[in-house]
């Protein structure tokens, strides 16, 4: 059975980093595109950004591109999503995804659960 199963949430003052984990279960990370997805309160689910499965390609939304980085380590079965500078507004619970060919266009398989990120003023 796939898992994907996300950490390394948190609470962080605006202007601050927090790195997210994403340990994968059932499935060969080095076959897979990853992606990165979030959800506020009340807004729908938004595709931040994704990772070929090489981790040689990478795309990045407009709010969070600069600010965060999608990398990978396959021995580790693990990816992960560093996010600095930190603002209000990147409050959301955030999930991990894994796919293929359409990774671009947020089109993924798998899901994780999710993990909280707050950040505060």
């Amino acid at each position: 059975q796939v898992q994907l199963v996300e950490s390394g949430g948190g609470l962080v003052q605006a202007g601050g980093s927090l790195r997210l984990s994403c340990a994968a279960s059932g499935l060969t990370l080095s076959s897979y595109a990853m992606g990165w997805f979030r959800q506020a309160p009340g807004k729908e689910r938004e595709f931040i950004g994704g990772s070929s499965w090489s981790g040689g390609r990478t795309y990045y939304a407009e709010p969070v591109k600069g600010r965060f980085t999608i990398s990978r380590d396959n021995a580790k079965n693990t990816v992960y999503l560093q996010m600095n500078s930190l603002k209000p507004e990147d409050t959301a619970v955030y999930y991990c995804a894994a796919g293929g060919a359409g990774w671009r266009k947020g089109e993924y398989d798998y899901w994780g659960q999710g993990t909280q990120v707050t950040v505060s003023s």
